[in-house]
């Protein structure tokens, strides 16, 4: 498929699980595609070869000096979608968290997100797609990850927030909020098996998702397909939080 031939996305913790997918999928639909790694470079490295990227970005997005370093190495590059996935999934029990680990998810799910597509709109083409990678943790209650959740939920909101910030521009800001997936991030969670078929017995279509299932819609929202929708949070879950 040719949809996004001669356009440019830049996809952030591309390295592996949904962002990787996600990199495959819009480079298979002809899209030239910028990776982007902060600790998982030799992951990324070879993702980059076998898809013909030129360039792999490595910087820890909740820094902006880094970030500032990152997108100057990009040049004069002009982009047509931004995807913003990186993230980290991890407990936050409450009472037994540390002042560090909150710091952590923080900045890694929340503030990285903002000073990244502070400092893309300069490249972003007006018409330009940004697709945040968000969570039904966003809509429920989850025991145990209340901050991962909140971050999503905030997320959510700079979603809908950036739509009309944006819209001047004609860029679309949209949302995907996967629900568990298997992937790299969640092996140990379902590694113990009454959560995993607890999850399943939850889940409408009776499994968990897949990598591909979640970057397959991403691919929808960056293209012309979707040109009339900005402003949305997509489900894709199965029918997890119906």
């Amino acid at each position: 498929m040719t949809r996004f031939a001669g356009q440019t996305a830049l996809i952030t913790g591309s390295s592996r699980g949904i962002g990787r997918a996600i990199a495959e999928r819009l480079q298979a639909d002809g899209a030239s595609v910028i990776l982007h790694c902060n600790r998982h470079r030799a992951a990324a490295d070879v993702l980059a070869a076998r898809l013909g990227c030129q360039h792999v970005l490595q910087a820890d997005l909740s820094c902006a000096e880094q970030i500032r370093l990152m997108f100057e190495g990009l040049g004069a590059t002009e982009l047509d979608a931004l995807v913003n996935n990186a993230g980290i999934w991890k407990a936050t029990p409450l009472g037994r968290t540390a002042a560090e680990d909150v710091d952590e998810i923080l900045n890694t799910n929340l503030k990285s997100v903002f000073l990244t597509t502070q400092a893309a709109l300069p490249l972003l083409r007006d018409g330009a797609s940004i697709v945040n990678v968000s969570s039904v943790a966003g809509h429920i209650g989850v025991s145990g990850r209340s901050l991962y959740g909140a971050t999503k939920a905030a997320l959510d909101s700079f979603t809908r927030s950036w739509a009309l910030e944006l819209a001047p521009r004609q860029i679309r800001v949209n949302a995907v909020a996967p629900g568990y997936v298997e992937t790299d991030m969640t092996a140990e969670h379902f590694s113990d098996l009454s959560v995993l078929e607890s999850t399943i017995r939850r889940t409408p279509f009776g499994r968990l998702g897949n990598a591909q299932e979640v970057a397959d819609v991403v691919a929808f929202l960056c293209s012309a397909d979707a040109r009339w929708i900005t402003g949305q949070v997509l489900n894709v879950s199965g029918g997890f939080v119906v």
